[in-house]
């Protein structure tokens, strides 16, 4: 039996995160309760246990769910060899599916972002770089809000990147800033007394870039153009508007907007998605940690505490103490769509998507062209949704498109998922151990919340109103039995397949006493690396009120029998851990970002084949340093960008005490960045 990678950390906070991540990332969501109390079906791992030669057979076979209403066909492949080394310093002739053909990076512990042999990197922006006229130049030690304001924000998490007619070989960049890690910011900071300017400078920090790029024509470099009229920064104090069946609600009405339309701020946008029509979507998720002495029952099921937050904001702003403005929490939580085309818009939270931790906001349209939206709430047994436009988009760039398509997301049908496995209970015991029919599958239903049109919105939610629904949308969701997942983070439907992929990035707490037993959605006890889910809308219609559901990924160490990677010889695959964002490249492979490695290596990004006869092919691409997350990964044809966020967030780290030297070395302070990786002899990524 070959022996198991070494844990990175027995760390109570779960995954490979440090406390400190824990502590200013999510407000140390692992060490409060649940939120979610009901006793709704629970999702965690979907295959796992000892997979025996006939298992890996039968997890590779064809699963169809037919209905009434139609079927779908999630299929798999047979397995071939995998990739041989390149030679060092180029990437050589490797073998692999087309898009996944470089040398696989070794797990490490390097305090720099690794790449494949023959790649080269730049970082294209950090922390702190100017982006709009005026602002000063960065400098740690004489930082003001007032610069942080014009300057690229911190931890930046998704990213996007834009064509921009009429200006050759430039895109816009648009980045999500998550959260902000005080201490390792600001020198001799005090977390029980923070000063109003720190207070004011993290304000700055939180929210959205947009800043334009310049390709080099020989590489995948790119550097930002600073004073770009496209440029923007959006921030805690900036105006958004609210749009949609909760917009005017007395839900959401405040003493400083008593109409309940315009919200001062966006918070702990995490991951995103571009739209068909040229916007961009923006995940409010971790929002409940910036608010204080929380106390109604659905702030409770939010995550809000009933004591001070972390960073003491509710001291220098009202709107954070929910006893004087207990309404303002209902502001944040939405999935925010910016036009980065247009420097003078407003940003706004569309409320038919409902309100929850937003992790992501992936659009696909249907056959008629109404975009749907798949959408992730990252807690613990929460839950995943849909959104189904009832109108259509206009293609073409006039300005009535453009107008026209900035309303597609406040009317239509808000869905949660429901999944059913198809084996006897009694075949399930907790264990792993499969099925008689030799595999973890099943169906799902679509179940609808509410549809808000032109003319009001509709609850289908027997006790609930329409506002409610959009405002409460995890209660909405437990009332009707959707089904409990394992901190389901980015969504991203497959271009090519129309397939969609699921991160669910883990959940340790599945099986303890208390929680949900094992059914057969949720055979493995104890999910520490989480998993990939695979669903097949019925007739490949994303507007279908059903799917198929498979495993296509069981993370973990391949040497551990309860790991799966559809079907692909385990030997031949990079170890995972923690998936969290995922995107696609142009040859259909899905790439995955990994957030809390647990196997002894540094986080890093992955490609894995979807289709063909290499399904299954897991590789490993880059490593980010010390301490940081791998996250908003953009797969082109010639680049590779990642955002790379909290570099040095470990315990112990402060501005005096760093613990990581990324990325600008020594006696530097530690700045999260975006980073650009190409093949040196300009060949595109993979082939």
């Amino acid at each position: 039996m070959r022996k198991l990678l070494p844990l990175l950390s027995t760390n109570p906070h779960g995954g490979g995160r440090s406390a400190l991540t824990c502590r200013f990332r999510c407000g140390d969501a692992c060490f409060h309760e649940v939120p979610n109390t009901s006793d709704n079906e629970y999702v965690g791992d979907v295959i796992a246990g000892v997979l025996s030669r006939r298992s890996a057979l039968r997890a590779a076979a064809v699963v169809t769910v037919a209905s009434a209403a139609g079927g779908a066909v999630v299929l798999g492949g047979a397995p071939e060899a995998v990739a041989r080394p390149g030679k060092p310093g180029t990437p050589g002739k490797v073998d692999g599916a087309r898009g996944l053909r470089f040398a696989a990076v070794a797990p490490n512990t390097a305090d720099q972002v690794t790449v494949p042999a023959g790649y080269a990197q730049n970082v294209v922006i950090r922390w702190g770089e100017p982006i709009l006229r005026g602002t000063p130049a960065f400098d740690s030690e004489k930082q003001t809000a007032k610069a942080q304001a014009g300057q690229f924000g911190y931890n930046n998490d998704f990213l996007s990147l834009l064509p921009l007619r009429g200006e050759h070989h430039r895109q816009v960049l648009v980045a999500n800033h998550e959260y902000t890690d005080e201490v390792l910011m600001f020198r001799g900071y005090d977390s029980e007394n923070p000063t109003r300017e720190q207070v004011e400078i993290a304000w700055a920090a939180h929210g959205l870039s947009v800043v334009v790029v310049q390709e080099e024509h020989r590489s995948g470099k790119l550097t930002p153009v600073t004073r770009h009229h496209l440029n923007r920064r959006l921030h805690t104090t900036s105006e958004f508007e609210l749009t949609g069946p909760a917009a005017g609600s007395d839900l959401v009405k405040t003493s400083a907007d008593p109409e309940g339309r315009t919200v001062l701020g966006t918070l702990n946008n995490c991951a995103g998605g571009t739209t068909p029509w040229g916007t961009t979507l923006h995940g409010e998720e971790n929002f409940n940690q910036y608010f204080a002495f929380g106390s109604s029952a659905t702030d409770k099921r939010y995550g809000v505490g009933t004591g001070a937050s972390e960073r003491k904001w509710e001291r220098f702003d009202k709107r954070f103490d929910l006893r004087q403005e207990p309404n303002e929490v209902h502001r944040q939580g939405w999935v925010v769509e910016l036009d980065p085309y247009d420097p003078d818009s407003t940003p706004r939270k569309r409320t038919a998507l409902g309100r929850f931790k937003h992790e992501a906001a992936q659009p696909r349209l249907t056959e008629d062209g109404r975009p749907v939206v798949y959408m992730g709430d990252d807690e613990r047994f929460d839950y995943f949704y849909k959104f189904v436009s009832s109108k259509r988009m206009k293609k073409g760039g006039s300005r009535s498109a453009r107008e026209h398509n900035l309303t597609l997301l406040d009317e239509g049908t808000l869905y949660v998922a429901k999944l059913t496995g198809d084996s006897p209970a009694a075949q399930i015991d907790g264990t792993g151990k499969l099925p008689n029919d030799g595999e973890f599958d099943g169906s799902g239903q679509w179940i609808p919340l509410a549809t808000a049109g032109a003319d009001g919105a509709v609850s289908h939610v027997p006790g609930m109103t329409a506002e409610e629904v959009f405002v409460f949308t995890r209660l909405a969701g437990d009332k009707v039995g959707a089904t409990k997942m394992d901190r389901p983070e980015d969504v991203e439907p497959s271009p090519r397949s129309g397939r969609v992929y699921v991160a669910l990035t883990n959940n340790s707490n599945r099986g303890k006493a208390g929680y949900a037993p094992a059914d057969e959605a949720n055979p493995r006890n104890s999910n520490k690396h989480g998993q990939i889910l695979e669903l097949a809308e019925h007739w490949d219609d994303p507007a279908s009120d059903g799917f198929a559901w498979r495993l296509f990924l069981v993370a973990g160490d391949p040497n551990d029998p309860a790991t799966y990677f559809a079907g692909f010889p385990k030997e031949k695959v990079s170890p995972i851990s923690c998936p969290d964002n995922v995107a696609f490249d142009p040859h259909g492979n899905l790439w995955i970002s990994t957030d809390g490695n647990q196997l002894g290596s540094h986080d890093g990004l992955f490609g894995v084949a979807t289709h063909g006869e290499r399904r299954g092919e897991l590789k490993q691409f880059l490593t980010v340093p010390r301490g940081a997350e791998t996250c908003g990964p953009i797969i082109q044809d010639r680049r590779v960008l990642v955002a790379v966020q909290h570099p040095g967030e470990l315990d112990g780290a402060s501005v005096e005490n760093p613990k990581s030297e990324w990325p600008d070395g020594p006696g530097k302070i530690v700045r999260p960045a975006v980073v650009s990786v190409w093949r040196t002899d300009g060949r595109d990524i993979g082939v």
